[in-house]
């Protein structure tokens, strides 16, 4: 029976592989520096390892998944834009764990001090091994049980692991330190003192996070509500690779979704339950077991996922995803194991890609819970909490703290304020804990944000049992927090839609989808003819006049080496000026991916390439509405 499963999991994963694009990574990382789509930074001086530069290709893809994540995500869910700091003071990322535990894992060559992330190490180590005519069947099975987790070891388990498969350092082949700890938050210091210091933030959310009280005011102290950022982070990566997969230096889209901890509903959820997704949770990872195919609906009925939000929002990441390129069959969302699960997160799901360099995390969806909120609610003694008018007022006994203003006033000056508000926010079980303290020992060590104060008997006048009569139930959101690594995306979509034309293995095009291209249209002159130019001025300018990016090539080359010019950076449609043009006032319009054309007027040139950008129209409505190109009826 054993057998038998293995191997229908074998034959599944084959024909999964199967419907999977071949990509020659070779010829892909050669076109995108041909034309400059990225680049290594400071290539003049050598490059440095995990910084790269987008050019003008880049540049304008960028922009347009950009531009449509806002309206996808922003505009469509009425969320609310900020645009926060990238310095950030150590006290913040103190109060929301990372500056103790925004870690990876690392081992050096014992040697040469070269750097390498310890799970990255192992897991190329074991790869090779798997690759290994020497290795036997049993113990192959063992590595492969190890992979599949690799993602849910702690620091411990990683370093006995490194020992015993015996792991080397990759270049020179030297022993490994011990394994140990990296932060990987680039610090400096704010100011001319030095004394105030700070890191580059690791990521856009807490910049949300601290500025929830003014987005709850904002949003007319309604719930739930979205807050959402596009922006830079930095992260000090151990040992970068794999190009844009893993940088120093990255453009994040982030959305915080704050929502009742009690009620995890979303409105439109029934919209996307028949949404079909792959999911590969925790459990099917930990048992060897395969991805699981269904709805978004049936995943939550079967307790696959656990909350309505969390549900709908897999499936609008999904939807945006395959809209700027990803090939379904290339996507899959993977929940993350215990070990695995960031310090701030109580369950997440990555959208991952599948590429050259294996399935690579393009998304986070985490539920954060009310980590944050309750982390820099107790750093500055604030309140960060929502409000839900009771129809029904509940009278309850609680715990007071009574203070001796006087004394506690004496004794803390400007800080007797913060100090009240933390003994006020204090659990009904931290009340009576300091009740308990002051009878038997006279004094209490409270914490104040990140400084540790005595409180005396005297400072405390009383602590009783009080009825209460609430009209309004206070409480902290939890939050679900979509996190979008666009350049990951970026690269995705231009790997998996990197193909060669059948039957000309060196012309090399990209099948980039009309809504995301850099440009949208190319403008050929047939010739350097001087009849020509007043119609294709005339056509980039109404062109333009619709926000349509066009490419004007009037090169002295053959049309068809133009036009594989412009197919290699991703232009979906070319629009040819030739003599009839100039007798009949007509162009064609050709279709980047079968190549086929239609006679069009001039009139309506321009309208039609902006229905087809913008999805109002398909090729196959061109096709039905304009004749085919077959030949020049001018010569």
């Amino acid at each position: 029976a054993v057998v038998s499963t293995q191997s229908a999991l074998a034959a599944a994963e084959k024909a999964l592989a199967a419907l999977e694009p071949q990509v020659d990574r070779a010829k892909f990382e050669n076109c995108m520096k041909r034309r400059f789509f990225y680049g290594a930074s400071f290539s003049l001086y050598g490059g440095v390892a995990g910084l790269f530069d987008l050019g003008p290709a880049g540049c304008a893809l960028k922009a347009n998944m950009i531009n449509f994540w806002r309206n996808h995500f922003v505009v469509e869910e009425n969320m609310l834009e900020v645009e926060c700091t990238s310095l950030t003071p150590e006290y913040v990322l103190k109060a929301s764990g990372h500056v103790d535990r925004f870690s990876d894992y690392m081992v050096k060559d014992a040697k040469t001090g070269d750097c390498y992330r310890a799970d990255h190490l192992l897991e190329a180590h074991l790869e090779k091994q798997l690759g290994s005519k020497g290795v036997s069947a049993s113990d192959k099975e063992e590595m492969s049980a190890v992979l599949r987790q690799i993602d849910n070891y702690g620091m411990q388990e990683l370093g006995d692991l490194i020992k015993k498969y015996n792991c080397k350092a990759p270049v020179t082949g030297n022993e490994l330190t011990d394994i140990g700890e990296f932060n990987l938050m680039f610090g400096t210091s704010i100011g001319p003192t030095g004394l105030l210091r700070g890191f580059m933030r690791p990521e856009t959310a807490q910049g949300i996070f601290v500025n929830f009280k003014r987005l709850l005011e904002y949003n007319q102290d309604k719930m739930p509500f979205a807050g959402a950022q596009i922006g830079q982070s930095f992260r000090n990566e151990i040992s970068p690779r794999s190009g844009l997969l893993r940088v120093r230096e990255f453009c994040q889209a982030e959305i915080e979704h704050f929502l009742d901890p009690e009620d995890k509903s979303h409105p439109k959820f029934q919209l996307v339950s028949g949404v079909p997704v792959r999911l590969y949770s925790a459990k099917a990872q930990t048992d060897g077991s395969k991805i699981l195919e269904m709805s978004v609906g049936e995943a939550l009925s079967t307790g696959v996922l656990q909350s309505e939000t969390m549900g709908y929002f897999l499936a609008r990441i999904q939807q945006y995803l395959i809209a700027v390129g990803i090939p379904p069959n290339c996507l899959r969302f993977r929940q993350h194991m215990g070990n695995e699960m960031a310090h701030y997160a109580c369950d997440c799901w990555d959208a991952e890609c599948k590429t050259t360099y294996g399935w690579v995390e393009i998304v986070g969806c985490a539920d954060r819970s009310c980590y944050d909120l309750n982390a820099h609610a107790k750093a500055t003694s604030t309140k960060l909490v929502a409000q839900q008018r009771l129809e029904n007022p509940v009278t309850r006994e609680v715990l007071e703290v009574a203070v001796n203003k006087a004394v506690l006033g004496k004794a803390f000056k400007k800080q007797a304020g913060a100090v009240t508000a933390t003994l006020n926010a204090l659990s009904d079980v931290e009340k009576e804990d300091l009740k308990e303290k002051l009878e038997s020992s006279d004094s209490f060590k409270l914490s104040v944000g990140d400084i540790s104060v005595e409180i005396t008997s005297d400072m405390i006048s009383s602590i009783q049992k009080v009825s209460k009569t609430e009209h309004v139930r206070e409480f902290v959101p939890s939050v679900i927090e979509p996190s979008f690594g666009i350049g990951r995306i970026l690269y995705c979509i231009l790997e998996t839609n990197f193909k060669v034309r059948e039957g000309d293995e060196k012309r090399t095009w990209l099948d980039l989808p009309p809504l995301i291209a850099p440009t949208k249209c190319s403008v050929l002159p047939l010739s350097s003819h001087s009849d020509f130019i007043p119609y294709v001025q005339r056509i980039s300018a109404d062109l333009r006049k619709l926000g349509i990016p066009n490419k004007v090539d009037d090169s002295s080359g053959a049309i068809g080496r133009r036009y594989a010019r412009t197919d290699e950076i991703g232009i979906p449609f070319g629009i040819t000026v030739d003599f009839d043009t100039v007798k009949l006032e007509t162009v064609t319009v050709r279709e980047r991916n079968t190549c086929s054309q239609v006679r069009v007027p001039m009139s309506d040139v321009a309208g039609l390439i902006h229905k087809l950008c913008t999805e109002q129209a398909t090729w196959s409505d061109a096709k039905a509405s304009y004749p085919e190109f077959v030949g020049q009826e001018t010569i």
